[in-house]
């Protein structure tokens, strides 16, 4: 029954990755009409396939594998396994790097990061790689920021061919 439940999670979390929906809703209390997509969509899994004793609230409370830790740790895997795939398609390549500076809804100070590379069969591609967050919005912070996560992911700096900034008002 475990594995039930935790392959209906994931196969939920992947469909709505692969779809760019949020997870979650406002109120995800047992009475709510609408608890967000992640658990309807279990629910609904439930009735049809028949396994609604199984999942949620038939569920023993430490096994339901809905709670946003399980999510964002089942997201971080999906996130890896793409960066592992992106990372393979660039190779020793040459890149760029695009970088946006911005704060996020918290106001932090956040800068993302995205590779553009030509692949094997000569097509420019983009691809996002990292989401950096910092305190410090001084030049030096962005720099070291932008090279731990060139050298946690083995890209090369002697490979970058060039940069491009948007929104970054302290730079190299």
């Amino acid at each position: 029954m475990n594995r039930l439940r935790v392959m209906t999670t994931i196969k939920c979390l992947q469909y709505f990755t692969l779809q760019g929906c949020a997870l979650r809703g406002h109120d995800e209390s047992t009475s709510s009409k609408n608890r967000g997509n992640l658990i309807e969509l279990i629910k609904l899994l439930g009735e049809i396939i028949e396994i609604n004793d199984t999942v949620l609230e038939n569920a023993p409370l430490n096994v339901k594998y809905i709670a946003p830790s399980f999510q964002k740790e089942i997201l971080s895997i999906f996130g890896s396994r793409v960066r592992n795939k992106i990372l393979e398609e660039i190779g020793d390549s040459k890149f760029c790097i695009l970088v946006d500076e911005a704060k996020d809804i918290f106001n932090k100070e956040q800068m993302t990061i995205v590779l553009r590379f030509v692949n094997v069969s000569g097509l420019l591609k983009e691809r996002f790689l990292d989401i950096v967050h910092f305190k410090d919005p001084t030049a030096v912070t962005p720099k070291k920021k932008i090279c731990l996560v060139l050298s946690r992911h083995n890209l090369q700096i002697c490979n970058m061919r060039d940069q491009g900034y948007d929104g970054t008002s302290n730079m190299f």
